[in-house]
């Protein structure tokens, strides 16, 4: 098989580190790819935003499969364009991928199916109307811009004078783009979060590990949102019984739901749940593999993901295929300096080789991109070490012990990946 990967983040380097794994991969290509990518698989530059760029790519390369990592391209139709062409591709159509690029569309698809999601108090496209509706809210307020702003178009509003600001700022000022025309007040659900995703061919589905995203920049769980600054998996993470109530409540009545509404899902769908005292609820769908979440979730298969993929594609997943290691996994997130704010690039990036001479330590690039010899910083979120081990414990002293064997110009990271988990194991003990 020769596979084309769509996407140059953290996430796509883990698929493309666990796909040429498999005996039945000859060739990879990854478009953009980036400086660590390039060194497992042909980089080719392109928009992947540019559906006719990315067919036109995949017209010249003649790829047997398709796996689209980022959630831009599958919003904007990459999956129906190449399905036209009979393209084996991993991925939802337009329609399906709306899930994610419509927080209002996502919303509505939740409560008109009866599925366990946060109270809405209505979707507006006017700042005068948004602020109107504060006078009838419980605080803290949730605030989602209701298009995609690479994971920052979500506020948690401790009082009206901080929510107008956010209402403003996305309404009027366009900070978000496109994405915050319109916004979503709902009610905040307290508990804890996880990640819980499952691959689909549209009839049968198959649950990936659980993992726990972290996202804000700071320790404790401060500082502002991010598109992720760690995630760690491990069964405890899902006792049997919450596993049952998730299929049963959740999964099972999403993809009815989708089916009665007559989109067809295929590829990994996201689920972000709260892990309320009223058993888990919806936060947000979305329409492919979470990143920094993948970096984790690859550390634990103990599968051909490529053969897994390809049956997918043509609509023959086997959920007996997925086996996985047991044991935990953690991916800790190193940040350019001010990210999620501004930052610079170009700075070089020392300690990789000694990093990933530690046994059951990968590090994947994000924002890298080489230059001459060097692999220099491109981005805001510029490497994921990830490490895997029979505990917890034991995978985060492999993953901090290999992060602090790197180094470049404002490095940041959060030290506490992973420490909700060792704590909630202490106390069961």
């Amino acid at each position: 098989m020769n596979i084309l990967v769509i996407g140059g983040g953290g996430r796509e380097h883990a698929l493309v580190w666990k796909l040429e794994q498999s005996p039945r991969v000859e060739k990879i290509w990854c478009a953009p790819g980036n400086g660590g990518i390039a060194t497992e698989a042909e980089c080719l530059p392109v928009d992947v935003g540019d559906i006719s760029a990315l067919a036109a790519l995949a017209a010249k390369t003649s790829p047997d499969l398709t796996v689209v990592g980022p959630e831009l391209p599958l919003v904007n139709g990459i999956v129906d364009a190449f399905t036209q062409k009979n393209w084996a591709i991993v991925g939802p159509s337009r329609q399906a991928s709306q899930l994610e690029g419509s927080k209002i569309f996502s919303k509505e698809f939740l409560l008109r199916h009866n599925i366990p999601t946060a109270a809405s108090y209505g979707a507006y496209e006017s700042s005068a109307a948004a602020f109107a509706a504060l006078e009838n809210v419980k605080w803290p307020l949730v605030i989602k811009a209701d298009g995609l702003c690479g994971g920052k178009g979500v506020f948690l509003a401790p009082d009206p004078e901080a929510a107008k600001d956010f209402i403003h700022r996305a309404i009027e000022q366009q900070e978000f783009g496109p994405g915050g025309q319109r916004i979503l007040l709902e009610e905040t659900l307290e508990g804890d979060e996880l990640s819980f995703i499952i691959l689909t061919d549209g009839h049968r589905y198959a649950p990936l590990v659980p993992t726990r995203d972290h996202k804000r920049a700071l320790d404790g769980n401060l500082g502002p949102n991010t598109g992720g600054m760690g995630a760690y998996s491990t069964d405890d993470l899902l006792p049997p019984a919450l596993g049952e109530t998730i299929l049963s409540k959740v999964v099972v009545p999403t993809l009815d739901g989708l089916a009665a509404d007559g989109i067809r899902y295929q590829g990994f769908l996201y689920i972000g749940l709260m892990l309320t005292k009223d058993g888990p609820k919806v936060l947000e769908f979305n329409c492919r593999l979470g990143d920094p979440e993948t970096q984790a979730i690859v550390a634990r298969m103990d599968f051909d993901l490529a053969e897994v993929l390809a049956d997918l594609a043509n609509r023959r997943l086997d959920p007996s295929k997925l086996k996985w290691k047991p044991g935990a996994s953690v991916c800790v997130v190193l940040t350019s300096g001010g990210y999620p704010g501004k930052f610079s690039n170009g700075k070089r990036i020392d300690g990789l080789t000694a990093s990933s001479q530690i046994t059951g330590v990968q590090v994947f690039h994000a924002g890298t991109k080489q230059v001459g010899p060097d692999i220099v910083t491109n981005g805001g979120r510029v490497l994921g070490v990830t490490a895997a081990g029979p505990t917890l414990e034991a995978a985060l002293s492999s993953v901090y012990l290999a992060a602090h064997q790197i180094h470049f110009d404002g490095m940041h990271h959060r030290k506490d990946i992973g420490a909700h988990g060792t704590r909630v194991r202490a106390a069961g003990d």
